[in-house]
């Protein structure tokens, strides 16, 4: 049997879409190794978000050879779609596909042998029309499946490179997405994770269709008030997918502040099946910076949205993500977003370090800020993140909360998640898993609590017969 490994770099949304490659291969009779092992085929589905992504594919590749020096290397994913003439330089590749074209391996690949001259099959931005979708588990999590329901983004980020590489915001049709959450829901799968490059973005692909160019530019010229007021297609998906019967619940992957709107936080207040968990990114607390990253909102419309979020649903957690060392950014801008984020009441942060990405235009910017500064300001928001984390497990101890639980054991304990997204730890049964439970938090550790389990099972209960 021909065997075949698989390395992702980046988000969620790409460990989705691997798995969707992967069963191309399962399909044709390939076994799937992991990466460390000789594999007759090894795939690695790239990202380009930060420069570290594009150094480290040079590095996975080498791996592989080091596997096998007859493998056959496919190298795809963003960075591939953007930079694929760098790639082919690099010894070992053999074939570089886009972001269409990855869904297509097989068509465009028919023998995977070896040959002087590697080959390139890369679609143009204007071309990355297609919708394709995908899922996948979080490791070896059988509870928790990435769910793909948009792909490409139409904002205008001054840093941000993932429109060229992903091209125009696009969506499943609801139909499909109902089919296929069912299949998850079918498949035991009871949390299921909506991924996409912007998942607020989400339209139904005849609302899509019927938006002219000129409407696009006016959608791009609103303000943040007037898209909070309209109620999305992606609130209505989620009102569909709810009438759907079962034991589940939705979280959404990541969801950006101006299309997080009331219809939303009053569906998530109302619903227990939706997580009281949003990741909402600001990239800066400086509206200086905002400007010149061109976001689409200010800081004091931020600030509003996350106390009105808080209000509206109990013991809601809020993730960030921040971008620190934008050109531009002061010593004063960054300590703005410092104590701009130490008042807000969120519960962690995802700091990125700004990096230089090609055919942006913050690339261009002027001033530049030193890499040991950058570093600087990097630690000191990482380090509030551990702060906020922490004090918002601790506001947790003693609140009844709903876990679900994983099938690993971890030395006589099993880990899980609350739909607050708190990491638990409760001692191990195999009656629990792969279940909602509801928990007590007792003791917060390093960056996961322990839980008491408040229901009795089924040989609790007759044990007291």
């Amino acid at each position: 049997m021909s065997k075949v490994a698989f390395y992702t770099l980046g988000c969620k949304l790409n460990f989705s879409e691997t798995s969707t490659i992967g069963e191309q291969f399962l399909n044709r009779g390939y076994g799937v190794v992991d990466y460390n092992e000789k594999a007759d085929v090894y795939v690695i589905n790239t990202c380009t978000v930060t420069d570290n992504a594009d150094k480290e594919c040079r590095q996975i590749v080498r791996r592989a050879l080091r596997n096998n020096p007859e493998a056959y290397i496919i190298v795809t994913g963003c960075y591939a779609q953007l930079r694929p003439d760098e790639i082919i330089k690099i010894d070992g590749v053999d074939a570089v596909l886009g972001s269409n074209e990855k869904f297509k391996l097989f068509e465009y690949i028919e023998k995977f042998e070896k040959q002087k001259l590697s080959c390139i099959h890369v679609s143009p931005t204007e071309d990355l029309n297609e919708f394709n979708s995908s899922f996948s588990t979080d490791g070896n999590d059988r509870t928790r499946a990435f769910f793909k329901v948009q792909d490409g983004c139409d904002y205008k980020c001054s840093f941000c490179t993932i429109p060229l590489a992903r091209g125009k915001s696009r969506s499943a049709k609801p139909e499909e997405v109902i089919k296929e959450f069912k299949q998850l829901l079918d498949a035991n799968f009871k949390e299921i994770i909506l991924t996409g490059v912007n998942v607020g973005d989400y339209s139904s692909p005849l609302n899509h269709d019927l938006t002219l160019d000129l409407d696009r530019k006016e959608k791009e010229d609103q303000d943040y008030d007037q898209e909070q007021d309209q109620e999305t297609d992606l609130f209505l998906l989620l009102k569909k997918m709810l009438t759907v019967k079962g034991d589940y619940r939705i979280r959404i992957s990541s969801i950006e502040p101006n299309l997080l709107n009331d219809a939303i936080l009053d569906l998530t207040a109302a619903d227990s099946r939706m997580c009281n968990h949003f990741h909402i990114p600001l990239q800066s607390g400086s509206t200086k910076v905002l400007k010149l990253m061109q976001r689409r909102y200010r800081t004091d419309d931020y600030k509003k949205l996350i106390y009105k979020a808080v209000d509206k649903i109990p013991n809601l957690a809020i993730g960030v993500d921040v971008i620190v060392g934008f050109p531009g950014e002061t010593e004063e801008d960054f300590l703005e977003t410092y104590a701009f984020l130490r008042d807000l009441p969120i519960s962690y942060l995802h700091v990125f370090t700004y990096s230089e990405r090609p055919n942006t235009k913050a690339i261009e910017m002027p001033g530049e800020v030193d890499h040991i500064e950058r570093k600087k300001r990097s630690n000191m928001l990482r380090i509030l993140s551990e702060k906020k984390k922490h004090e918002f497990y601790q506001s947790m101890i003693g609140k009844e909360l709903i876990a679900l639980f994983e099938h690993e054991e971890h030395g006589g304990e099993m880990k899980g998640f609350t739909s607050n997204y708190v990491r638990i730890k409760a001692p191990f049964n195999s009656e629990l898993i792969n279940k909602f439970v509801p928990v007590k938090i007792t003791e917060v550790g390093e960056n996961i609590c322990t839980a008491e389990i408040l229901l009795q099972t089924e040989s609790q209960k007759n044990s007291l017969d």
